[in-house]
């Protein structure tokens, strides 16, 4: 269930509480599927309503309508039997009482699979609603990785709630709203999904800031006479020139949404009058080497801006997206920007991932959109396992979740993408973990310069590694990409992990050492009885609670050698009369006390404290 869909309870449910509503969804896949699918998707309707039966939303509407209106919209992209059914069932499982073996009896597997995948995390007790969030979203992308039709179906559920937002709460508006801007549509953005992206925008934007959206779509509207005709005129000048050439093409005018024009106007601290893109026009051509032609052709009516042309066919962004992007000096020194694409690159653009369902014979770009995806996706699973929370991860997806910015070159040629403020650092990372976990330089078209230095879209990089390099706390502070921030913090707590098992290896040593032993003349039978009573499943584990003052050496050491009963936790056990080098460098587990800020070649001791580790006092 959406945050959006708060089902109560009605007196008299309708035995078919949205008659209408399903008809017009049952015309829509009547022109594409075939009469038994049809059949089934009206099953599903029919189950959805008995388990939704009583329910109905904050509007007063029947429940179920909510799960129709999402298919309805998944229709329009022509998706397939399994989703459609996967769509209407999508809130049953969180809010009903149906069963998931039910859905799969009936309808299959692979639609329980899909409706648990965008089914929230609500039996779980979380410590609040952000943790709560970012866990049901961490369970959706990893269905999502299994299944791409998952992230379709959230985002048709949120495209609805977000169409039915007024019947919310001022407070729960803003709430959703931002979330919105925040993930749903730039992820709709990642999957080149730009159609369902502008509605979500344009819908986020006005429930965040109804002034500022009022304020922008006035300005739009309002543009002077002169602009206006401006905008005839280049439009009559291309059109008569492209028929001159022979093209076949077709020629759309658009205007740039407000969000689009508010991002732009706060982050290069611009007026509206400054934002140069606000009209432009879209060429439509057939083929691949047309668009170059086509370029050619209003470059030879109006002088190009050189500094903003720029060539997505030849070098796509992250999400395939392809056309060429050229801004022109018009009538009356108006800037104009024309996008020129093919047919399939206009589809693409639209419907992104989408595009593989809607076309049974796909093209290599329809392909390419969708290979990106799965690419995408499963660096975001890669990015999970090393992330220490649910929240973290969430913070690494909203990074990577805007538009690649900085297009990068090996020196043998091959293409990286990166988010705008990208330093040789991200690109060391994006290149492999290792390459980044051992660089020390870089070589920037040919420049030796420091990992913490920006690059610009177009540069060769080439990264200089040493066998003995490490990441540093430090490198967190100026790389930006998510996989480069997830690989660092994971080297960084191996670290503190590795320290942590050689300091309780050492102060367990020297405990043994008291009943004129060592770990290594330890039975390895009172080993693995000691971690076995005590759910240790490594030895390792132990030595590093040892070292965090969790368990206290001389204790264990007793066990190990004498096998008496369960341990005391005590906490806050001064170390008198056991000795151990302390060399300064033991991180995560050994800090040094600031009542008295001990110095090499002091006399000092150790004081354990549970979860903290030594704390050394002079």
């Amino acid at each position: 269930m959406s945050s959006l869909t708060q089902p109560t309870a009605a007196k008299q449910p309708n035995p078919d509480p949205c008659p209408d509503a399903v008809r017009a969804l049952e015309l829509k896949l009547a022109d594409y599927l075939s009469k038994e699918q049809v059949l089934k998707v009206r099953r599903a309707y029919q189950v959805g309503a008995a388990a939704h039966a009583g329910q109905t939303r904050r509007s007063g509407e029947a429940y179920i309508t909510h799960p129709v209106a999402v298919a309805g919209i998944l229709a329009e992209l022509r998706m397939d039997t399994e989703t459609l059914c996967a769509a209407i069932l999508h809130d049953a499982l969180e809010d009903t009482d149906l069963p998931r073996s039910a859905i799969s009896e009936e309808f299959g597997e692979p639609v329980a699979e899909l409706v648990d995948g965008v089914t929230k995390l609500d039996k779980i007790q979380f410590r609040d609603r952000q943790e709560a969030d970012a866990e049901s979203f961490r369970k959706m992308m990893l269905a999502m990785s299994r299944d791409l039709r998952v992230i379709l179906i959230k985002l048709a559920d949120r495209l609805h709630n977000m169409r039915t937002l007024d019947a919310m709460s001022p407070d729960s508006r803003r709430r959703i709203a931002r979330e919105t801007l925040d993930i749903y549509a730039p992820i709709a953005h990642r999957l080149g999904m730009n159609r369902i992206k502008a509605e979500l925008q344009d819908m986020g934007f006005r429930a965040l800031h109804p002034l500022r959206h009022k304020t922008i779509a006035k300005r739009i509207a309002a543009q002077p006479v002169m602009r206006r005709e401006a905008m005839a005129t280049i439009e009559a000048k291309i059109c008569q020139r492209l028929a001159q050439e022979g093209l076949p093409f077709r020629l759309v005018s658009r205007v740039k949404a407000p969000w689009s024009i508010y991002q732009k106007m706060r982050q290069e601290n611009k007026s509206f009058d400054q934002v140069m893109d606000v009209f432009g026009f879209r060429l439509v051509v057939p083929k691949l080497m047309q668009c170059y032609v086509a370029l050619g052709a209003v470059h030879s009516l109006f002088k190009p801006l050189d500094a903003r042309f720029r060539d997505f066919i030849a070098i796509p962004k992250a999400n395939g997206y392809q056309s060429l992007h050229t801004v022109l000096f018009g009538t009356y020194g108006t800037p104009v920007e024309v996008q020129i694409r093919t047919e399939e690159m206009d589809v693409i653009a639209e419907r992104g991932i989408a595009a593989h369902w809607l076309y049974k014979s796909v093209g290599h770009g329809i392909n390419t959109a969708q290979a990106r995806a799965q690419d995408w996706v499963r660096s975001l699973m890669d990015s999970q396992e090393s992330a220490g929370s649910s929240l973290e991860f969430l913070e690494n997806v909203k990074v990577d979740l805007f538009p690649d910015e900085v297009y990068l070159f090996t020196p043998k040629g091959d293409i990286f993408s990166l988010p705008r403020n990208a330093t040789a650092l991200d690109y060391a990372y994006a290149v492999h973990t290792d390459v980044g976990n051992h660089a020390v330089a870089a070589r920037v078209d040919k420049k030796l310069v420091p990992l913490r230095s920006k690059l610009v879209s177009g540069q060769t990089v080439e990264i200089i590694t040493a066998p003995s390099a490490t990441p540093g706390p430090q490198w967190l502070e100026f790389v930006v990409s998510s996989k480069a921030r997830t690989a660092i913090r994971h080297f960084l707590k191996r670290l503190e992990h590795e320290d942590a098992v050689d300091l309780g290896h050492r102060m367990l040593d020297r405990a043994l050492e008291a009943r004129e032993t060592s770990l290594d003349r330890v039975p390895q039978e009172n080993i693995e009885q000691f971690l076995t009573e005590h759910r240790y499943r490594r030895l390792e584990e132990l030595l590093a609670d040892i070292a965090l003052g969790n368990r206290m050496p001389a204790q264990v050491a007793q066990v190990l050698v004498q096998g008496t009963a369960e341990l005391p936790l005590r906490h806050g056990t001064a170390t008198s009369s056991e000795q151990i080098l302390i060399t300064g460098t033991e991180r995560g587990v050994l800090s040094f006390a600031r009542c008295c800020y001990p110095i090499p070649g002091d006399e000092i001791m150790g004081y354990i404290s549970a979860g903290k580790g030594v704390v050394v006092h002079r």
